[in-house]
């Protein structure tokens, strides 16, 4: 697909945006930002219709029903939360406190809290309350510029409840301007009533639950958690059979505590994604790499638990591995709902280079996503856009506590960085 291009060259475009500073994430890792100065993009029917230098505009384009002047503002394709946990109830900042004083998370979840503190909340929860809980936080992101926005269950642990996350999942994006992607991690930790039949519960999963919810379609991929505090690698390798053999594809948490092969694992399954990676080793870096499996980074996470191994990155850019961010906005370890605040501490803690965080927050996590339709300001793709008043796009990984998002574009409809809840 190129950059430049007209989808439809007959009809007036509906949208176009002049004098606007491209930053189009077009290209492989080696072509930078794409910028195009003094630019101009085209919007018809939801998509980008065209998009290149403002001085080579063509008919269609300049007859467009409405134009929107960027007055010299940074255009960059709308961001993608590719890993949140933000549909749960409760919060835990009693475990947060304990952690500062001296307690583990290991010790946390081995006590009934971690995970299973925010199951029995999310349990307790309506439909109604879960999503009244959740909506503020997907709103905060929408305001930084955010367009797609993946959201996994896994704080129900049945079946009753994992289906209760995923349709207020679903909720959230016919009520709010965002994509939601769904994604169903039952394998996330062992429910009280399946207490040391672990192989039981991967039963369950199997067998019963992902099916069901598949049927339902809420499901539109597949996680687990493989850790010494979660799931084997070999269980894992159950649960990414049952969702290929329902023709859904699978992610991964992996190698966040220890290396338990997860990012082999997930990659042997054709995954998209094998996520945190702090104790990811060079076989697991290779396995990705011949897979095509993006490494998805989450800074707060490492930072909220005071981590002191760094993912490898050096590695995983010599190896070729794509390189995406996300917030993992959760309740326990990842209490953050600023994707802007993820690209700042990824540059800050880790080295990466604001055009990687910008790149692990487009191109990168949309691929994260398994979607070749967002991600980039190509002709042909969904036209979700964001506005940024700033000097450079580096502005956007560099300020801390800013919000520089003017203009949100979702599916070609224009909106306001703040968005009303409903009520």
């Amino acid at each position: 697909m190129s950059m430049t291009g007209a989808l439809v060259a007959t009809e007036p475009a509906d949208l176009l945006f002049t004098h606007a500073r491209l930053a189009t994430m077009a290209g492989g890792a080696d072509d930078g930002y794409g910028i195009v100065e003094d630019g101009a993009l085209a919007v018809k029917d939801g998509r980008i219709a065209w998009a290149g230098p403002r001085a080579h505009i063509p008919a269609h384009a300049r007859a467009a029903a409405r134009a929107h002047d960027c007055k010299g503002m940074w255009l960059t394709p709308g961001l993608v939360d590719c890993h949140t946990h933000i549909v749960h109830a409760g919060n835990r900042s009693n475990e947060w406190e304990a952690r500062l004083n001296g307690a583990s998370y290991e010790d946390i979840a081995r006590e009934g809290g971690g995970i299973m503190a925010t199951v029995r909340a999310t349990r307790a929860a309506s439909d109604d309350e879960l999503l009244r809980q959740s909506l503020p936080r997907v709103q905060a992101l929408l305001g930084e510029g955010v367009t797609t926005l993946e959201i996994k269950s896994g704080y129900g642990l049945d079946l009753d409840t994992e289906a209760k996350m995923l349709r207020v999942a679903r909720r959230v994006g016919d009520i709010l301007p965002v994509n939601v992607a769904t994604t169903f991690l039952g394998a996330h930790a062992l429910p009280p009533e399946f207490a040391g039949r672990a192989d039981a519960y991967i039963d369950e999963i199997c067998e019963r639950m992902l099916p069901s919810l598949a049927g339902q379609g809420l499901v539109d991929a597949v996680d687990a958690f493989c850790e010494r505090i979660g799931f084997s690698n070999a269980q894992t390798a159950r649960v990414f059979e049952a969702a290929r053999a329902l023709g859904l594809s699978v992610k991964l948490h992996a190698e966040q505590l220890s290396d338990q092969g997860g990012a082999a694992l997930v990659a042997r399954f054709q995954g998209l994604s094998a996520d945190h990676l702090e104790y990811l080793s060079q076989a697991g870096i290779d396995a990705m790499a011949r897979a095509g499996t993006v490494a998805v980074l989450l800074p707060g996470a490492f930072y909220f638990l005071r981590e002191t191994q760094t993912p490898p990155l050096a590695a995983l850019r010599a190896a070729g591995v794509p390189l995406a961010l996300a917030t993992d906005c959760n309740p326990g370890t990842s209490p953050m709902a600023s994707l802007l605040l993820a690209m700042n501490m990824a540059c800050t803690l880790w080295r990466m280079t604001p055009l990687e965080a910008l790149r692990g927050c487009t191109a990168n996590a949309a691929h994260a996503l398994g979607r070749s339709d967002i991600g980039t300001l190509e002709v042909g793709k969904r036209a979700d856009l964001a506005l940024w008043d700033i000097a450079r796009p580096a502005d956007l990984a560099y300020a801390i506590g800013a919000n520089p998002c003017r203009l949100v574009v979702n599916g070609g409809v224009p909106r306001a960085p703040g968005v009303e809840l409903p009520g």
